[in-house]
């Protein structure tokens, strides 16, 4: 092969330059296929250029997410807000699809519209007009596009400023004006025309007058036409005296834009001719028809780029799929960012009431910028979100777009709630989220207050966000349904482990067990008071194992349950006895033994407490079963060890997992064929005291004792406690069960010292287990090492738990003051020791120093 060198190249392309003929014809017979993209592909600019966003002037930059897992480019739905092709439509059956009629296509112009140049006989002229459509007609970048407009237009008509107006609509079709160019001189660069950039209403103004009529406007004296705006000259200093403003118009006639020019430069008193006008009108008029190929050339970038975002984002839900909590953060965070709102609030619909949800979950845009702010906006007071509106949106399966909420009269809800409602919503956009077949809501997404160019300042929603929303909740509603069912088969795995650990050595009583009970409670059952299960100083070391479920039946006889209920002889028996079983016998102290202690301080609260005749009969007779219940199967291991050891039961519940779980046992035992002791009760009876039951178990989590606290002691310190109030006696109930299950702290000092070693005992167990088994250092209250300490932690447990508990029950029944009395006699000997163990420790230093 030839070589050549490059002066070689310079004159043959110098001899081409000036054979132009020659060099069309050549290309015309010899071009490849690949030479002509080659040549496309030097003068079309990429799809990130041409599809920017044409209200950039209005748009403020959204700030880098920096929550995990989501999209990393810097994008909005306001990028979109044109009058693009809808991304959902119905289809025949009504059903939305992505899928489109291809038949509706926006085709590209055929004709040329008629223009005054068929009509100027100037040959020269129209040569020259030729060559200028010539240069414009390969460009598809709008704002390339323009700048190669202004240039031209300065040799057809000669003036000294310029600018160009492009016609634009948003989502709801409302028209308006955008600068390409604005207010632009001769030699003016690319990026120096672009850099003013102002929107302009429709029919307003000289621009919006000619855009609206679709006639051009020949001004002699600006001054002197009312709908010249004086405000750009007194900010440039330039003065404005004559005007031609012209339409451009696509090959159907519609306006798409505005071109005009101040100020000729030579002519009668620097005005603009009648020629200035036929000419400048028939370039224009080809510029009508490039600019219409080139912006649709942009819509279809646009929407492929639009449709690559929704894919974006449905990748990313895609992604994860094990946990229903941060598939939920993805979605949230994702479509805030996205959405531009103030808040994102996801609701999950609840299977078994078909007019709640299960789960919420709230994520506010500062979270998105602050991860730190994510951890503290964790404990928002889910309280405080409005459910009405997203109740809506799932009743009807439709879209809810408000676009004042202080305006908006259609809910009675809003108007009754206006005070505290409109001060934290002004916009809300609020849709379904339909499951795979898109016959059931299975969820509600909805979003407040959507950000505008400052943060104080709050737009609507519009069509656009609607659009995207919908489109973007079909991915979610995939997402989480997905999600919902590995959870699902998560949940139901974690049952079968927990259900053969408990059959491994867990039943019902056996029949010899129940009827060697039965027999010996048939012939003697020891009273209440020589059994003393009437005093708060009870212990139960002295009693046998038989003793304690004799005692039990005792107690269940003296609360009158056996006559009132209708319990048999032989089945009350078989359910102590399977109860008792339950109970690992291992654990040193959470066994059947703290069990029988719970429910015997309960019933001497009941009865010499005098709160009994305060309760119904039901509700005593859910205590006593929660008493007795209440650590069914426990571990000798707390929540946190279940937790951190990643144990199935950590699958099953979120919180309160050891208390989830004994409630699950009591229930087992109640319905087992031959320990159904309330089979006597109605069914409404059966399910408010196994509600009871419930909340009773579930309130000896001391994390949900310390939530509850400070209003049962508040009610009680101002005197508001009421009996008769619902909310106050559940509430009040729960405080007994904490009572009850701490009341060891109360018991005279021998039996609380060896029931201290006991719960020690068990605490440096699990101590031991998490150093051995999950490599980490236990805390004190766990750990062996620290033994010595025991005294000054049993004065700390006093304090933080105990001493106001046991003075508010004091303060609503007098006679429950033995329990105060016991507490604070015990905080005297445990800080007697701490303060001795002090002395000791300080006295071994010094002998060491010596």
């Amino acid at each position: 092969m030839a070589t050549y060198s490059p002066t070689d190249y310079e004159r043959t392309e110098a001899w081409l330059d000036d054979n132009l003929d020659f060099a069309h014809s050549y290309f015309v017979r010899k071009a490849t296929r690949e030479m002509v993209n080659a040549w496309f592909a030097e003068r079309v600019h990429t799809s990130n250029e041409t599809a920017r966003d044409l209200n950039s002037v209005h748009h403020k930059a959204w700030p880098e997410l920096l929550t995990p897992g989501t999209p990393t480019r810097k994008i909005s739905a306001s990028e979109f807000d044109r009058p693009l092709r809808p991304i959902l439509v119905k289809d025949s059956e009504g059903a939305l699809t992505f899928v489109f009629d291809s038949d509706k296509k926006d085709h590209m112009p055929l004709k040329v519209h008629k223009s005054g140049c068929e009509a100027t006989p100037v040959n020269d002229q129209c040569s020259r007009l030729l060559e200028l459509v010539k240069d414009i007609s390969s460009h598809l970048d709008v704002a390339a596009l323009c700048h190669k407009i202004f240039l031209h237009i300065n040799e057809v008509i000669e003036a000294d400023r310029y600018s160009l107006f492009l016609v634009h609509e948003d989502s709801s079709n409302e028209r308006f004006l955008v600068s390409t160019l604005f207010d632009v001189a001769e030699g003016s660069t690319p990026e120096e025309a672009s850099n003013n950039c102002i929107r302009l209403e429709w029919n307003k103004g000289i621009v919006g007058y000619v855009a609206a009529t679709g006639e051009p406007l020949n001004i002699k004296d600006a001054y002197k036409d009312s709908r010249f705006n004086a405000e750009v000259d007194q900010f440039t200093g330039y003065k404005t005296q004559s005007i031609l403003s012209m339409p451009i118009k696509n090959h159907e006639g519609e306006v798409v834009g505005v071109a005009q020019a101040i100020n000729k430069k030579c002519g009668t008193h620097g005005t603009f001719t009648k020629n200035d006008e036929k000419d400048f009108a028939a370039y224009l008029t080809f510029c009508g028809i490039v600019l219409h190929n080139a912006k649709v050339y942009e819509t279809s970038l646009l929407e492929n780029r639009r449709n690559q975002v929704l894919l974006d984002l449905a990748t990313l839900i895609f992604e994860e799929q094990h946990s229903l909590e941060v598939i939920l953060k993805k979605i949230a965070a994702t479509i805030l960012s996205f959405m531009q709102a103030q808040s994102c609030t996801i609701f999950i619909v609840d299977d078994n009431s078909s007019d709640s949800f299960s789960s919420v979950f709230h994520m506010n845009s500062v979270e998105l910028e602050d991860p730190a702010e994510f951890q503290r906006s964790r404990n928002y007071d889910v309280t405080k979100i409005n459910y009405m509106f997203a109740k809506y949106a799932k009743n009807t399966m439709e879209t809810l777009n408000i676009t004042d909420l202080c305006k908006d009269t259609r809910f009675m809800w809003t108007n009754e709630n206006a005070e505290n409602t409109n001060k934290q919503i002004k916009s809300l956009l609020c849709t379904p989220i339909k499951n795979g077949k898109k016959n059931k809501v299975i969820g509600v997404c909805q979003l407040m207050n959507k950000m505008g160019e400052t943060l104080d300042k709050i737009k609507a929603f519009n069509k656009n966000d609607e659009q995207f929303l919908e489109a973007f909740a079909i991915f979610c509603g995939l997402g989480i349904q997905n999600t919902q069912m590995y959870e699902a088969v998560e949940v139901a795995m974690a049952k079968q482990v927990v259900t053969l650990e408990v059959l491994s050595y867990h039943a019902s009583a056996t029949e010899n067990e129940t009827e060697e009970l039965q027999v010996t409670a048939v012939k003697t059952v020891p009273s209440a008071h020589s059994l003393k299960l009437l005093d708060f100083s009870f212990s139960d070391f002295e009693l046998s194992e038989v003793e304690t479920t004799l005692a039990a039946i005792r107690m269940f006889t003296d609360l009158n349950f056996v006559q009132n209920f209708q319990m048999k002889n032989e089945v009350l028996c078989r359910w102590i006895l399977s109860v008792k079983k339950n109970y690992r016998r291992h654990v040193a102290y959470h066994n059947w033994r703290h069990a029988f202690n719970t429910a015997q301080c309960m019933f001497a609260l009941l009865k010499s407490g005098r709160i009994q005749n305060k309760l119904t009969d039901l509700e005593v007779l859910a205590l006593l079963i929660a008493t007795l219940s209440h650590d069914l199967d426990h571990r000798g291991v707390n929540n946190a060890f279940i937790k951190r050891s990643e144990h199935p039961l950590a699958q099953l519940y979120c919180h309160s997992m050891m208390e989830h779980h004994h409630f699950d046992q009591c229930v087992m035992i109640l319905n087992t064929p031959g320990n159904q002791i309330l089979s006597g009760l109605s069914l409404d009876e059966y399910k408010t005291t196994l509600k009871m039951v419930e909340q009773a178990i579930l309130a000896t989590d001391l994390a949900v004792y310390m939530k509850r606290r400070e209003e049962f002691f508040e009610l009680v310190k101002t005197n508001r406690f009421d009996w008769e109030d619902k909310s106050h006696k559940e509430l009040v109930m729960a405080m007994l069960m904490t009572a009850c299950d701490v009341s060891a702290i109360t018991k005279p000092w021998p039996v609380q010292q060896k029931t201290a070693e006991l719960v020690a005992t068990e605490f440096f167990q699990q101590g031991d287990k998490e150093r051995e088994e999950l490599n980490i250092e236990p805390i004190d209250l766990m750990n062996r090492e620290k033994r010595d300490q025991i005294p000054s932690m049993q004065v700390g447990f006093i304090d933080a738990i105990c001493i106001q508990l046991y003075e508010a029950l004091a303060t609503i029944s007098e006679a429950c003051l033995p329990l105060l009395e016991g507490c604070r006699n015990n905080r005297k000997n445990w800080e007697m020791l701490a303060a001795q163990n002090l002395v000791n420790g300080e006295k071994k230093e010094l002998q060491m120093l010596v």
